[in-house]
């Protein structure tokens, strides 16, 4: 299949005077998560993950991807035209792809007299006719702005030109409809804020503009108090988002406003305008050509930015972040007591799924796991989860890694690659759930048997660098990347490390990840702050062998609140710390105790004890209560 799409494209190609076309992850909202409509790079490589970029050149096809995918990457694409390009972050670099096609020329140009050549299906390398085609191709509508300014720019230094086309309406003849579900108004008891509010706030951050567009999914959610279901685990719906001075307009498809929606942002002077007259409304002036307009151009596709800058009207323009970005990272009082009680529901459903996975005794290297298989280890712990009140959807699909499997780190067990789990080596288990009052994103990884001394060894590793990382206390200011470090310390004394960032942002019943703080290696500048939520999830990853993540939900509070001396140090600084909302057990089975010091050991047994006191009240079957009290005995 891939074959005969690639060649289709390079006739596409050749008829559009395009020597390539790059397709992104991305979507017209710059979104981590992606319809299926939009999911361009996936119908044209194969390639599932949720990032990389796809290149197809006249002769060649590439795919970048972090270290994530590596493997499942390589993996998927062995057989397929798509060579894979390790790269070390989310999204590759402009620069990267220009220096990667300057690497890989086009064929030389034929004279005009041999256009006539036919084109053979079977045939890798197009004719040329006229002058050398050096143009690269991108869809306007799923390129952010400002990648595309700068790939403009890194191309030119090569030689090539950047040009826009839409291939997928062209070629892709099974393409997914546009999702239309109904959207609901997220209560008040759960949001905490009223959206006349968030509104009023949104425009009281814009220093010189008048209005601002809204291009985010989750951020249109928090933004209006409404979800839906267009995103797969993300309770999003497609839309723009327009706030002006004394109003503001929301583009999207009136199938999905039911008549209580429509009168609810009604009376927030809230108006519906077709999704697709976005363009047309800002670049025509039928939003005042007098207002001035702030656009983020790192989450506004190219074809918006342009209506915006370069439209009919002589429109003044401000490019800055997203104001609602900020305001949404730190959760108010309502929201951080859904996010609690969410974790409790969770930690039910965790603890029944890991007492039916791993039964009693605890003690003992030779327990046999039920017959169950990768993917079946999904449904069985959904299935748990189904069943606690509030329950939405999972919050992303679950990785259920079993032995090599393991080190694959965003592994999903296919029908082709579902292993049944044997009575050793270790289960890597990361899933979440969507509640109507939270989103939770949990790491365990799970002992079936026997262990290897390196296995053992790994998952201590681990666990101290997930210790010392919740144990820090910092003060306010202090960004993810200056902490990460923490959670590499003891691993790297070994010489092993991991790729892919140490923690992240989760929503409120909303996205499983949120900025625009995070625990990365790289720098992200974002200060971390009182109310907002972080993962910690540091993990060892060994090719052809196993995997190692655990992983807790955190919130960032003040530390030692009261007295205000306790907050204070000489220079005046509020201090930190991080709390976990995530109450579920971490398997004390493979731990090497002589490697963990003393605070260490007191931190896991205290927050055993939590879990334990926590969960106890919320659990009815003894059986379920005698699993629980013996997977949180303190450790001596």
């Amino acid at each position: 299949m891939n074959n005969v799409l690639i060649q289709s494209l390079r006739e596409w190609m050749h008829e559009n005077n395009l020597s390539a076309f790059i397709f992104p992850s991305t979507d017209p909202h710059c979104g981590e998560y992606v319809p299926d409509h939009w999911k361009a790079r996936e119908w044209i490589s194969g390639f599932n993950g949720s990032a990389g970029t796809a290149v197809v050149t006249l002769t060649r096809a590439a795919l970048w991807t972090d270290s994530r995918y590596w493997l499942a990457a390589e993996e998927l694409l062995a057989d397929t035209p798509f060579e894979v390009v390790r790269c070390g972050r989310n999204l590759v670099t402009p620069k990267e792809v220009a220096e990667w096609l300057k690497t890989h020329p086009q064929p030389l140009p034929l004279w005009r007299g041999e256009a006539d050549a036919q084109l053979s299906s079977e045939s890798e390398v197009l004719p040329l006719t006229g002058e050398r085609r050096e143009g690269l191709g991108l869809n306007p509508w799923a390129m952010p702005a400002d990648y595309a300014d700068e790939l403009e720019r890194e191309l030119a230094k090569v030689g090539w030109s950047l040009a826009t086309g839409d291939p997928e309406s062209a070629l892709w003849t099974d393409r997914p409809t546009l999702p239309l579900s109904t959207i609901e108004i997220h209560p008040l008891q759960y949001a905490g804020q009223p959206a006349s509010e968030k509104l009023e706030a949104i425009r009281a951050s814009l220093a010189e503009a008048d209005g601002v567009v809204i291009t985010q999914l989750d951020e249109i959610a928090w933004t209006l108090n409404l979800r839906g279901s267009d995103v797969h685990c993300t309770p999003v719906f497609v839309a723009y988002l327009v706030v002006l001075p004394t109003e503001a307009v929301l583009y999207v498809h009136q199938e999905q406003v039911t008549s209580e929606v429509e009168a609810y942002l009604r009376d927030m002077h809230v108006s519906i305008r077709p999704y697709e007259q976005i363009s047309a409304d800002i670049s025509t002036g039928l939003i005042d050509a007098a207002l001035a307009i702030q656009f983020d151009p790192s989450v506004t596709n190219l074809a918006l930015a342009t209506a915006i800058c370069k439209g009919d009207t002589a429109r003044r323009y401000y490019e800055a972040p997203s104001p609602v970005t900020p305001l949404r990272a730190i959760k108010n009082p309502v929201e951080i007591d859904g996010f609690r009680e969410a974790m409790l529901r969770d930690g039910v459903a965790m603890v029944k799924f890991l007492k039916t996975l791993s039964p009693l005794p605890r003690e003992g290297e030779s327990l046999a796991p039920l017959n169950i298989t990768e993917m079946g280890v999904d449904k069985l712990l959904t299935g748990f989860r189904a069943e606690q009140p509030g329950f939405r959807d999972i919050s992303f699909d679950t990785i259920a890694g079993y032995g090599a499997h393991g080190a694959i780190v965003h592994y999903e067990a296919t029908p082709e690659t579902d292993v049944p789990l044997e009575p050793r080596g270790l289960l890597l288990l990361d899933s979440g759930g969507q509640y109507d009052c939270g989103t939770t994103d949990i790491t365990r990884t799970i002992p079936l048997g026997p262990l290897t001394d390196e296995e053992r060894r790994d998952y201590t590793l681990v666990l101290k660098g997930h210790i010392r990382l919740a144990t820090a206390v910092f003060p306010e200011g202090t960004t993810g990347t200056q902490l990460d470090v923490l959670a590499r310390y003891a691993m790297w004394q070994e010489h092993k490390n991991y790729g892919h960032g140490t923690g992240h942002g989760v929503g409120s019943y909303l996205s499983v990840h949120e900025g625009p703080h995070q625990f990365r290696m790289n720098y992200v500048p974002a200060p971390l702050q009182a109310g907002m939520t972080v993962t910690i999830e540091p993990g060892i990853y060994i090719a052809g062998s196993h995997g190692v993540r655990i992983e807790n939900t955190m919130l960032i509070t003040p530390h030692n609140p009261t007295p205000l001396a306790f907050r204070r140090g000489a220079g005046g600084e509020v201090w930190l710390s991080l709390s976990p909302l995530t109450l579920c057990p971490i398997d004390t089975r493979p731990i090497i105790r002589d490697m963990l010091l003393p605070d260490e050991l007191d931190y896991l047994n205290k927050y055993h004890a939590r879990v334990r006191d926590a969960l106890l009240p919320r659990l009815s079957d003894p059986a379920d209560r005698a699993w629980l009290i013996a997977a949180t005995q303190p450790l001596t």
